[in-house]
């Protein structure tokens, strides 16, 4: 009887040790994936770390300086569950179609727009150059990958028409997690002001790139996903669900994917299964030897005659 009591115990200990340390991993998981201080102040020259950024940092930063040195306003709008939205208002002429830029996964727009901003600017286009929440003068504190953002971008959505007019034609414009969130847009049944998406080195889903991301940093994706699950759900209140590939798969109006070959962060085959799935127009262009959000910066003149001559596609010439 005795032998059995210590079988008995010492079973409970490693399973309290397991329960233990599954709600401690998943915790460090949503404080890396989906945690966001609101404390934090970001640097629009804090570009991400490695090689391929480091190469071209100088080029960057002097394109965020031009950037944040252009006039804009500052807007507001609340999200469906009531956080503050902020925004970049870059007006160029009323009438103009608007872009709606959303940058990426703890970006900044005038970092990660940086040079797409100043060149929808200069192709004639107002923008609405969003900080998601969670970035910037935004609300916030769990990033989810596209599942809450996507509502935040029928918010702004919402806040354009009400404000430049009910005639107002919209392109949705993203790069990276922002790439993924217009995208997941494409599912609901858009205002017809929306006429095209451009997304930029999007993911599939998030769990795939939360899977793929895990797998980089040597951790088995089989292992690590149920507890990055669990620490979203128990931590964040969040459901690790949906993605990009799906959503086009109902799409109704023009896309255009844009992905680097070489893109270490987000694979480029996720970009080209997205546009394989989308169901509407569509076009793909990759940049060979681009890293991760870098095809403007290494073919800018094939990165914006493509996006020059889908957006004619769309709008017609209506900023000459």
């Amino acid at each position: 009887m005795q032998w059995y009591f210590w079988v008995l115990l010492i079973a409970a200990i490693v399973i309290m040790l397991f329960i233990l340390f599954a709600f401690i991993f998943s915790y460090v998981a949503f404080r890396m994936a989906f945690y966001s201080s609101p404390k934090e102040k970001e640097d629009p020259h804090g570009i991400p770390k490695g090689e391929q950024f480091d190469e071209r940092k100088e080029e960057m930063f002097a394109m965020i300086d031009e950037m944040d040195a252009i006039p804009y306003e500052r807007v507001y709008t609340k999200s469906y569950d009531g956080l503050k939205l902020s925004a970049r208002y870059y007006r160029v002429k009323d009438g103009a179609p608007l872009q709606i830029q959303v940058h990426g996964w703890r970006g900044m727009g005038v970092r990660d727009f940086s040079g797409g901003c100043k060149f929808a600017i200069d192709s004639g286009y107002n923008v609405l150059l969003i900080d998601q929440r969670c970035a910037g003068e935004s609300g916030g504190k769990v990033i989810t990958f596209g599942i809450r953002e996507k509502y935040d971008v029928l918010s702004w959505i919402a806040y354009s028409l009400n404000r430049f007019g009910a005639e107002t034609q919209i392109c949705l414009t993203g790069i990276s997690m922002g790439a993924a969130t217009v995208l997941e847009t494409a599912a609901f049944d858009l205002p017809k002001n929306v006429k095209a998406i451009i997304a930029d080195s999007p993911f599939s889903s998030p769990e795939e790139i939360l899977a793929s991301v895990s797998a980089g940093m040597g951790m088995n994706p089989k292992f690590v996903m149920p507890f990055i699950k669990m620490g979203a759900y128990l931590y964040g209140g969040l459901k690790i669900e949906g993605g990009a590939e799906e959503a086009v798969k109902n799409c109704k109006i023009p896309v255009l994917i844009l992905h680097g070959e070489d893109d270490r962060f987000v694979p480029t085959e996720m970009g080209r299964r997205i546009y394989a799935a989308c169901a509407s127009d569509k076009r793909l262009f990759t940049v060979p030897g681009a890293g991760h959000g870098l095809s403007f910066i290494i073919d800018r003149e094939g990165y914006e005659k493509t996006v020059t001559g889908f957006l004619l596609g769309v709008f017609g010439d209506k900023n000459g």
